[in-house]
């Protein structure tokens, strides 16, 4: 095992804990598993997590940042609301391009909370994800819509629906395919707006 600093060691864990948790699922990676592969002492995790399930909330809590900064960056790329409407999209697209172990699996918050029972912190971490991309959606939608806050709320639903669809297939098939078809969609349906 490799010494290293206690942020060190954490960013360490959490890393080899996003990979074994995504490419083999939470219930079924232990701690020896992670602490093996981030190279540190078994005591280096319970230095920085104060259990297993605490590392699975840090970890959902991570890719929820991850994803957010790909959304930041196809963000800043865009000029109007439409655009950003389409920047959560590319954000998923962009998610399901990393080069994933075994390839991509899907939503890993949503794989995650599939293990996870309910009242789980971790679940309500899953559950703030989504609900904060349905808000960014309304959020761009507004601008289109401005005083249809009915419309807005519903197309916001609609869309976060073929997403979240199409994170699923995508899952399900190992490629971003589905993910483009749907952003395919959401400008056909923002062109009839």
């Amino acid at each position: 095992m490799t010494s290293t600093g206690k942020g060190a060691a954490r960013e360490q864990l959490l890393a080899a804990a996003a990979r074994r948790f995504y490419a083999d699922g939470v219930a079924a990676t232990g701690i020896n598993a992670i602490t093996a592969e981030a190279g540190v002492a078994k005591m280096s995790l319970y230095n920085n997590f104060s259990s297993k399930a605490d590392l699975v909330k840090a970890y959902l809590d991570a890719r929820h940042e991850e994803w957010l900064e790909l959304y930041r960056r196809r963000l800043a790329g865009t000029s109007d609301a439409r655009g950003g409407v389409l920047a959560v999209f590319d954000a998923y697209a962009d998610h399901a391009a990393f080069d994933y172990e075994g390839g991509f699996r899907g939503c890993g918050l949503l794989n995650a909370a599939a293990e996870l029972p309910p009242g789980d912190a971790g679940r309500t971490v899953v559950r703030r994800h989504k609900e904060e991309v349905e808000s960014l959606l309304a959020l761009h939608l507004t601008e289109l819509l401005p005083g249809r806050d009915d419309e807005v709320r519903a197309l916001a639903e609609h869309l976060a629906f073929l997403l979240e669809g199409s994170v699923v297939r995508a899952g399900l098939e190992g490629a971003g395919t589905r993910l483009r078809h749907a952003k395919t969609l959401a400008e056909q349906l923002l062109d009839r707006l």
